[in-house]
């Protein structure tokens, strides 16, 4: 801020340094300027209220909570802050109470549709979908051109179980600038009969969703009379997306290939609902022989053991992604079971961590040495059970119809429903919900205790056999 030899900066300076880098993404600078700033002016609410931001935006969401109520305490009435600790008081599960204060935020400024959306979602949380879809459609009417609004109430819907009209409204999500639209040189495809021309079908977010709703491709041709199908695949799910049903051609580049219009994977779901309200079962997927071999080579020590995968993290991109993982060390409580081989099948960089601290000594890495979802899939048809956050390995073990536990957050993905331990998406999973927000260790707990009773029927099936 100043040339050696020079004055100190004054704490004016401090501050307008502080709130320079925070906006130029300089966080690591900026938290040091804000606690310096911080230290010299501690009662100001909206300097707290900005520190609390940058928490959040880094993940360090009991910082931010902290931070913001200290923001609060200081300026109860000024709106900015008031949203701010709605929205990390959200993120760490404290729902009623951000309700209440976006409640208060809506009855000073009836006509904010921003506050709006969030309390659609604050109520889709608590499981008030009713009320929540009532909230939200009537405010879409209002503010036609509110993409947020728009996306919660597509989420809403499908939280409910109205797929149909869920799907229908999901469209908004290409509103949002979140996700960055293909430009093709062939028209999207507007929803009207096909009449026998080529589509060619292109992912658009996560592995998982490629997964999970590959299983709709069959309704292009069943129901809107596509002639052929071609289907763009990832990278690293090409292998097993390489003869899903309902498709003719798979690639990971459609260059010179020929086709007529073009639509997003979940471009497809409506069709299938406006005929049908039951989830058709998951798409075939394809393990090749290689990785089969692979597989069967990396079991066959364990092969007198129960053995288990593991898989404690999702992609650290996704913005939620801090709610629904949590650290290897979780399991640690498992590790001493008897009889029992456990496989890492996280890859990704929180991997590392693993191997620094020893862990990797106590389960086998395979995951270090795979290419592909392909060699995770045969490894999964090798093991006696999957143990996965909600990530692409659950959709890829359900899709499977391999035994599954997925281990879900407060406030999971829709797929998933409300409550209960099954779903019509994957009849080979077991759900294990947090009963309290944030609470993995009462989640693990349960999972020790289901293991168990699995490693009783283990050694009695042995011992009969």
């Amino acid at each position: 801020m100043s040339e050696a030899g020079s004055r100190p900066p004054t704490v004016a300076e401090v501050r307008d340094a502080a709130v320079e880098a925070h906006r130029a993404g300089r966080l690591d600078e900026a938290s040091e300027l804000y606690a310096a700033y911080l230290a010299a002016s501690p009662d100001d609410g909206g300097m707290w209220s900005n520190l609390g931001a940058l928490h959040r935006v880094a993940g360090r969401h009991d910082l931010a909570l902290i931070a913001q109520k200290r923001a609060y305490a200081l300026m109860p009435r000024a709106r900015s802050i008031t949203g701010n600790l709605a929205n990390i008081l959200a993120d760490t599960g404290e729902t009623e109470r951000a309700l209440e204060l976006r409640r208060q935020l809506l009855a000073d400024r009836p006509d904010d549709p921003e506050v709006i959306a969030m309390m659609g979602k604050a109520l889709r949380t608590l499981r008030r979908y009713d009320e929540a879809i009532s909230l939200l459609k009537e405010a879409a009417e209002r503010y036609p051109d509110h993409a947020e609004m728009r996306v919660q109430l597509a989420l809403t819907l499908l939280a409910a179980g109205r797929y149909l009209e869920g799907f229908e409204a999901y469209e908004a999500r290409w509103l949002t600038g979140e996700l960055a639209p293909r430009r093709m040189a062939m028209p999207r495809w507007d929803g009207s009969p096909l009449d026998g021309r080529t589509i060619l079908v292109v992912p658009e977010q996560g592995f998982g969703d490629a997964l999970a709703f590959s299983r709709f491709l069959p309704v292009l041709k069943e129901r809107c009379g596509a002639g052929r199908v071609l289907l763009l695949n990832n990278g690293p799910v090409h292998r097993l997306l390489s003869q899903p049903d309902g498709v003719d051609a798979a690639a990971t580049s459609m260059d010179g290939a020929g086709f007529d219009t073009w639509c997003y994977m979940m471009d497809a779901l409506p069709h299938h609902f406006a005929a049908s309200p039951e989830v058709p079962p998951p798409t075939r997927l394809h393990v090749p022989d290689d990785s089969r071999e692979r597989a069967v080579a990396l079991a066959a020590p364990a092969r007198d053991r129960f053995r288990v995968g593991l898989v404690w993290n999702g992609s650290v991109t996704y913005r939620a992604n801090a709610f629904r993982s949590f650290s290897h060390r979780e399991y640690w409580p498992l590790l001493d079971l008897p009889d029992t081989q456990f496989y890492g099948l996280h890859k990704g960089p929180m991997a590392e961590e693993m191997r620094k601290d020893g862990t990797a000594t106590l389960l086998h890495d395979v995951a270090r040495t795979e290419r592909d979802f392909a060699d995770t899939a045969a490894m999964m048809r090798e093991l006696d059970l999957v143990v996965t956050t909600c990530t692409a390995t659950a959709h890829l073990a359900g899709s499977l119809g391999v035994p599954a536990w997925v281990l879900l957050h407060w406030d999971s993905f829709w797929m998933w429903g409300a409550d209960g331990e099954t779903t019509p998406w994957y009849p080979s999973v077991r759900l294990i919900r947090q009963e309290t927000p944030r609470d993995w260790a009462g989640v693990i707990a349960r999972v020790r205790s289901g293991l168990e009773q699995e490693l009783d029927r283990w050694r009695k099936a042995r011992a009969h056999g």
